[in-house]
């Protein structure tokens, strides 16, 4: 005798809606179905859909598989029902014993039957199946799926797969929308570039300080969504409570931005107050005071002027120098601006009061850079100075044979320099592992280590002037082998963040929290507090870091150099005139130069992405910001150049 495997305990046949009772005769045929008999009147009783459905077996609970349970959930039998009703009553009563067969039979036996009702269907039977199956055999995994296990298939998809499955239906929009998925898709590409796509989004620091700023003390507590966090600075006040969204907002907003980079795509403004060309220029819009950004720019015209950028006016103007202001650098606490006058002077900037003037160079000053505790100028005497703050005396490196129109401050992060020290007691040094490099109009760029005084590396390769360096630190790309995807997911709550990381770059600090592929375990998606549990015990995981250095020469040419080789690794070539200032951070390079054009590239290709033009004169100097490039210009005017927002032009 045949054994009934029962995979499924599908729907019931159909029995009596009113009035009638299944027969009972035990001499029947054992069925777990109930038999219906024909009415008094001869007319067979009408099966119901909703019968089948209300039938229950009274010794175990059924059990349905997938599809089954959806028929239920959906109604499905509805539509099926109306058109069993449609047909007369012998025809229901053959209907019902064909389904009532196939529905009592065990597997085996169903595919038997479906096969040789195959072979008896023509082609319009078929093409019914056909269109039918297309339809019954797919089956949305998330309505089966507990939750954390969707979001854990979900998080292997990029922000554009995300989208379009939030386009599926409600539920799939709720997973796709969920605030743990776009959290760590930000974490990948907010303030670096995407190891896997390539793409990188600004971290927009100005528009987080700004919603900090506005965050009110005495406003009462907000109640937060689940997994919202903060896209803001933490605020100073211990009772405030920041603005928050959702990340998916936060990676929308500033994939606008970086869209517009890549089309070229911004709004320019003309700044005019200055009487004769640009030759340098800085900005900074993360300042606590003033609450604007601000913008300073040296002229030939012998002044420095400091701007508000938001409105455009010219806040102050600071006079003394005698020549033309060829350098300068500012932080919250001072200006340093170098002229060709000979000297350098520093300023409270805020005041407009000269503070004290450096003499030493004996031709004019073209460059600066300094950081807590020493100060670099490079001269038309072919020297470089360098001023320790902290003991005031200065000394000269020599070795250039022109025009020094360049340096740059380097900490090596070497452990045995760094274990060298600074200097103890009453003869504070300049600390061991400080190096600056340094360019020329001879055509090369020096290395100097400033503890020992001495040029350890040259840089060769430029057939014309360097004019610009930049000094970049860039992420080393990780390994992704072994069959294991990485997830950096930020820690939920920013004021944590600000504990145990860079606290004007939240995004920095992050658990890294590795999947398997074979793994089963899900505990990393239930539970947002272990990632911060892991963050404030300091398992976060950084990318390594490398330098790598950035010229432009009067050569055309833009070069980045490997600096333990001294190599140029790439040249880039785009420019038709010479490049006098260049400029990057993480996701692009920029160069200005004498044919008054603006290059954006893309630093790992070597591509050229844009090309801005408007100036009338040759682009002197360039500041670069996450949304936008401030440039100046032999022509006199300061432009900048806005990639923020929906810029049409």
């Amino acid at each position: 005798m045949e054994t009934s495997t029962t995979e499924c305990d599908t729907l019931p046949a159909p029995r009596l809606a009113s009035g009638l009772t299944p027969d009972l005769d035990h001499n029947r045929s054992p069925s777990p179905f109930p038999i219906f008999e024909p009415s008094s009147s001869g007319s067979s009783p009408l099966p119901t859909i909703s019968d089948i459905e209300m039938y229950t077996t009274p010794t175990a609970q059924r059990k349905l598989c997938v599809r089954h349970q959806r028929m239920a959930d959906e109604g499905t039998n509805l539509k099926l029902q109306q058109a069993l009703d449609a047909l007369p009553v012998q025809e229901r009563e053959a209907v019902n014993a064909i389904w009532s067969g196939f529905s009592s039979s065990s597997h085996p036996r169903r595919e038997l039957i479906l096969q040789g009702i195959l072979t008896m269907c023509c082609f319009s039977q078929l093409s019914l199946l056909t269109e039918q199956l297309g339809q019954l055999i797919r089956i949305d995994p998330f309505t089966v799926l507990p939750r954390e296990v969707s979001l854990r298939v979900l998080a292997y998809l990029d922000a554009t797969s995300l989208c379009r499955a939030a386009q599926v239906s409600k539920q799939w929009k709720s997973l796709a929308d969920d605030d743990v998925l776009w959290r760590g898709i930000c974490e990948q590409h907010i303030g670096q570039k995407c190891l896997k796509c390539g793409w990188g989004l600004p971290i927009l620091e100005r528009k987080r300080a700004v919603r900090t700023n506005s965050a009110s003390p005495s406003s009462s507590p907000p109640s937060f969504p689940p997994y919202h966090t903060p896209d803001l600075f933490v605020s100073e006040i211990p009772d405030a409570l920041p603005f928050t969204r959702p990340w998916k907002d936060v990676y929308s907003e500033r994939l606008s931005v970086e869209r517009n980079w890549r089309r070229g795509r911004c709004s320019v403004r003309t700044l005019r107050g200055h009487t004769d060309g640009i030759m340098c220029l800085q900005f900074d819009e993360t300042l606590q005071h003033p609450s604007f950004p601000i913008l300073i720019t040296g002229s030939y015209d012998r002044t420095v002027r400091v701007w508000n950028i938001e409105t455009g006016l010219e806040v102050r103007c600071l006079r003394g120098h005698t020549r033309a202001v060829r350098a300068l650098q500012f932080d919250e606490a001072k200006l340093i601006t170098g002229s060709m006058d000979h000297t350098i002077r520093v300023w409270n900037w805020r005041s407009g009061e000269c503070i004290r003037t450096l003499e030493g160079h004996t031709e004019g000053v073209v460059c600066l850079n300094f950081d807590s505790n020493v100060l670099a100028s490079g001269s038309v005497d072919t020297t470089v100075k360098v001023w320790n703050f902290r003991t005031g005396e200065a000394f000269t490196l020599r070795g250039h044979r022109d025009w020094v129109n360049s340096v740059r401050l380097w900490e090596s992060e070497d452990p045995a320099d760094v274990e060298m020290g600074c200097g103890s007691g009453s003869e504070p040094r300049i600390c061991q592992g400080t190096l600056l490099f340094s360019a020329s109009d001879d055509g090369t760029i020096r290395l100097w280590d400033l503890a020992r005084r001495t040029c350890v590396r040259q840089f060769t390769g430029h057939v014309g002037q360097v004019q610009s360096l930049k000094l970049l630190e860039v992420d080393e790309r990780c390994d992704e082998g072994n069959g294991r995807q990485e997830h950096r997911i930020a820690d939920s709550n920013m004021a944590h963040i600000a504990q145990v990381g860079n606290p004007t770059n939240p995004f920095e600090v992050c658990t890294v929290i590795t999947h398997d592929a074979n793994s089963e375990s899900m505990e990393d998606i239930q539970s947002l507090d272990r990632v911060t549990r892991e963050v404030l015990a300091g398992s976060s995981r950084k990318r390594a870091k490398r330098p790598v250095l950035i010229s432009g020469s009067l050569d055309n040419t833009i070069k980045v150099w490997d600096i333990d080789t001294a190599k140029a690794t790439q040249t880039l070539f785009g420019h038709i005139e010479g490049v006098w200032a260049v400029a990057s951070d993480k996701l692009r390079l920029i160069s200005g130069s004498h044919d008054r054009t603006i290059k954006v590239w893309n630093r790992e290709e070597g591509r050229c992405t844009a090309t801005l033009v408007g100036h009338r004169g040759a682009v002197t100097c360039l500041g670069l910001g996450e949304d936008k490039i401030i440039s100046g210009s032999d022509d006199g005017d300061i432009r900048i150049w806005s990639f923020a927002g929906d810029n049409r032009l």
